[in-house]
């Protein structure tokens, strides 16, 4: 074969290879079947804060937390804080999911308050809460309520 053939033939073979439509690498991303994550949070003012109760839904798998942060900019230093917290989660008309209660040191920075993970039945709704107790005046904790749409 001279070096034109071989060209030639190499060409035809690629192109061959291009055009052929190849299903496996399109079914094993699993792209079409993965659930996707809804995040949902909820504002309130708590103890001179700003303070969030936040849900995770995965089909039926819901993740609790909290978040802490200033409410605007301070007026002068900040002093490290200890905020009692508790996050708690229930099914809307039926039962309770759980509830975590702790400590958490805050200074300046938005902290994350972690939870727990529960499950909920197939089109139920979700309701959280949470509160937070400090040296600032007392307001309304937030609620967030979340479908679980599987």
């Amino acid at each position: 074969m001279n070096r034109i053939t071989r060209i030639a033939v190499g060409a035809t073979g690629a192109a061959a290879l291009l055009t052929t439509p190849v299903p496996a690498f399109a079914a094993a991303t699993g792209a079409d079947t993965a659930a996707a994550t809804v995040t949902t949070c909820k504002y309130a003012l708590q103890a001179g804060l700003a303070t969030y109760a936040c849900a995770d839904v995965t089909g039926s798998s819901i993740v609790i937390y909290g978040k802490i942060g200033l409410a605007g900019p301070p007026d002068g230093p900040v002093s490290w804080q200890t905020l009692y917290t508790n996050l708690s989660a229930e099914v809307v008309g039926g039962n309770s999911l759980g509830s975590v209660s702790g400590s958490t040191a805050f200074h300046s920075t938005t902290v994350q308050v972690n939870g727990f993970t529960a499950t909920a039945p197939c089109g139920s709704t979700v309701r959280a809460t949470f509160s937070v107790q400090g040296s600032g005046p007392f307001g309304t904790r937030p609620v967030v309520e979340v479908p679980v749409t599987c």
